[in-house]
Parts: structure tokens; C-alpha cells; sequence
């Protein structure tokens, strides 16, 4: 078979473009912008490592989260999920989940709420240490509907490849803007209250005990490991070959959601942030200008802020207080501390001095949907 025959078949198995079929960011699990691993997590809505990859936590075990190496071929990390305390008897509420979160606006395409709503199918690798039935899970906001899936895991400690097919919304349609608009959830663990009733094989709105039944509890021993990588959801009734994006192209596309100003990973100790100028109130300012529009205005966080120095004509010296992040819209903030350097006027360079996370930026959207808060980031 020819090249160009083969790339003629691949475009004849998908609906989109051979490019950009992928609507899922960071599917390789190749950005941790946060952190490599985060342990201890027993509740919450969280994001402890790869980017774009939300953890649920409701009172099933402790879990660590966490980019692992250990991945199939052609493909150098995954997103492991460890469980530390185990709960092999879960309440009805408990649940464990990984979810995707999207935009709204990067779904139109679906054309969701018309008798024209296309198909989806989603594929990825997984490995688990315990074999099953597994539920995965699309909700859409808009329209609080639902549509569940089952899969295998066949083997234990084994990476299989699983593809599933959905079925397009005709239901409701999927505001144009800049709010969630569709969930991807892999369900790890489930109590009763979502097993009561009849998997959702097909849209319908939502009802709780139709999320995950059948669920097999990957949270009732500290044995357990669950791994996940090469996520893919495309347009279409068939699955294509993972697409693979460049590193500097996928972290660029996590940062509209989370930047992280990192001196280590920028390549060492004493990073400049910004340049500065003080004023006569005692306070120094500045701006900085994230290296992309974020997805909303984000709100900030600055740890460690006894490591930031700043620059000075013939001297350099720490603030008197701590950083503030204030004025802050989707492309940039203003960032002032107290000092007694320098008098008014004077310029200055504010840097970060040691080798630890200094500045933590993410765009967070709250939305209530059945009695649970969410959020975008």
C-alpha cells in the first residue's frame, strides 16, 4: 500500500482533520507544571500533578498522585494513581475519580442538542492492578445529562489499549463560551449511591445511581495501582493513532489554564520575574505578563516568598512583606511588596532566588451541577 493510500484511510476513519483531531490537552501525561507527585490526598477536587487531569477524591482510601515513566511504547509518562490506606467497604457516597474538564467553545464542532450531533470516541492505555469492570463517564452542563461506558481490564499490571464509542447529544447543545462544557470521568472507585440503578449506556439526564454501576473498587488495598496515558477523544465512530503534540506546543496549551513560574525548571536559582519601580507610599511595583492569554482572569499564588530578592544600583536585599499579585486580567497582574531600598522612582529587578516553585497561577471556574461544586483549571 502506497503513503498516500495509507493516509487517504486515515482520513476516511475520523471526521476531523489528520491535525488537531485530539480534544484532549496533555493526553501523553508529558506536563506537570505543579508538581511530579502529591501524596496523602483523601477528599477534594484537586489537580496534585499532570496538568488537566483533575482528581475526586470523596472519602474512598488515600490515594498519591503522581507522572510516572512507566508507560506503553511510544509514550514516556503516565498519571499514576497510588492507593496508600485502603477502604475496602465504601459509604454510599464514596467515590474516586479522574476527570477532563473542556471548554465550551472548543466543542462546537459536536454540533450537541441537534439531530446532526456527531459521534465521539475515546481511547486511551491503561494498567491496573486490579482486573474488572471499569466505568467511564461524559457529562455535559449544559442540559445535565450523562452518557456511561464500561471497559475491561483484562490482565493485572498489564498496559491494554481500550477505545469507546459514544453517541453524539441530540439532547442539548453546549454553550459557546468559556465555561465547562463537557466532563470526561474514569471512575477508580464507587459507592452505592452511584450503583443503585441501570448504567446510562445512552444520553439521558443525569441521575446519580446510573453513573458507575459495576465499578470495581481500586481503593480496597494499599496493593492497588492504576495507570493512565495516551487519552484521546476525537470526533468519529472509530479510533485513530494517538496524536502526538511537541513538548513546547502541549505545555504552551496547559498554560491558557495554569502557569507555574518555576526558577528550577527555568533553569536555575536567581530568576528574574519583573522589572519594578518604587513609589513614595514605600511600595515597589510591577507587572508580569503570563506568556499566554489565560482561559479567565486566574488567581495567584506566591509561596515561598522569603526567597524573592530584589536588585538594586549597588545593592539587593529581601521585601519587608510578602508578595501581592493584584489588578490581575487573563494576560497579565501587578505584583508589589514593601521595601526600604532605594528611594522613589528608582528601578529595580525582582527576582526569584532559590530553587523552589515561586509563583503559581490558575484559572478556576466554579459551577454547581448536582450538589457538588466544580471547577475549570
Amino acid at each position: 500500500m502506497t503513503r498516500a493510500r495509507e493516509l487517504a484511510n486515515l482520513a476516511g476513519v475520523s471526521e476531523t482533520a489528520l491535525s488537531n483531531r485530539n480534544l484532549v490537552l496533555n493526553g501523553a501525561m508529558a506536563i506537570s507544571q505543579r508538581a511530579s507527585s502529591t501524596s496523602g490526598i483523601t477528599s477534594g477536587d484537586t489537580y496534585p500533578s499532570v496538568d488537566r487531569f483533575m482528581l475526586r477524591v470523596n472519602s474512598a482510601g488515600t490515594w498519591t498522585h503522581s507522572q510516572s515513566t512507566d508507560a506503553p511504547s511510544g509514550f514516556s509518562s503516565s498519571l499514576k494513581m497510588d492507593c496508600t490506606t485502603a477502604d475496602a467497604s465504601l459509604a454510599a457516597d464514596d467515590n474516586v475519580q479522574i476527570q477532563y474538564r473542556f471548554e465550551g467553545q472548543d466543542l462546537q464542532q459536536l454540533d450537541f442538542g441537534s439531530s446532526d450531533a456527531k459521534s465521539l470516541t475515546l481511547s486511551f492505555w491503561v494498567r491496573a492492578t486490579k482486573t474488572g469492570t471499569n466505568i467511564v463517564e461524559l457529562y455535559q452542563d449544559d442540559g445535565n445529562d450523562h452518557i456511561c461506558k464500561s471497559y475491561t481490564i483484562n490482565s493485572s499490571n498489564t498496559w491494554e489499549y481500550k477505545t469507546i464509542a459514544f453517541s453524539g447529544n441530540t439532547l442539548a447543545s453546549i454553550a459557546n463560551d468559556n465555561t465547562r462544557g463537557l466532563i470526561v470521568q474514569f471512575f477508580l472507585a464507587a459507592g452505592s449511591n452511584f450503583q443503585s440503578g441501570t448504567l446510562a449506556s445512552s444520553w439521558a439526564g443525569y441521575v446519580q445511581g446510573n453513573e458507575a454501576v459495576g465499578q470495581v473498587n481500586h481503593a480496597d488495598s494499599t496493593s492497588n495501582e492504576w495507570y493512565i496515558t495516551g487519552v484521546q477523544l476525537e470526533v468519529g465512530d472509530q479510533a485513530t493513532p494517538f496524536e502526538h503534540r511537541s513538548y513546547g506546543e502541549e505545555l504552551a496549551l496547559c498554560q491558557r489554564y495554569t502557569y507555574v513560574f518555576n526558577s528550577e525548571k527555568l533553569g536555575g536559582n536567581d530568576q528574574a520575574i519583573s522589572s519594578m519601580s518604587k513609589w513614595s507610599n514605600g511600595y515597589t511595583y510591577g507587572a508580569y505578563n503570563f506568556p499566554c492569554t489565560m482561559r479567565t482572569a486566574p488567581s495567584g499564588t506566591a509561596y515561598n516568598t522569603n526567597q524573592f530578592t530584589i536588585y538594586i544600583a549597588g545593592s539587593t536585599g529581601q521585601p519587608n512583606t510578602e508578595l501581592n499579585i493584584e489588578n490581575v486580567t487573563p494576560v497579565s497582574c501587578e505584583m508589589n511588596v514593601q521595601t526600604s531600598l532605594g528611594s522613589t522612582g528608582q528601578s529595580r529587578v525582582f527576582r526569584k532566588q532559590e530553587l523552589i516553585q515561586g509563583l503559581v497561577l490558575a484559572t478556576l471556574y466554579s459551577m454547581r451541577s448536582y450538589n457538588h461544586e466544580y471547577y475549570i483549571g
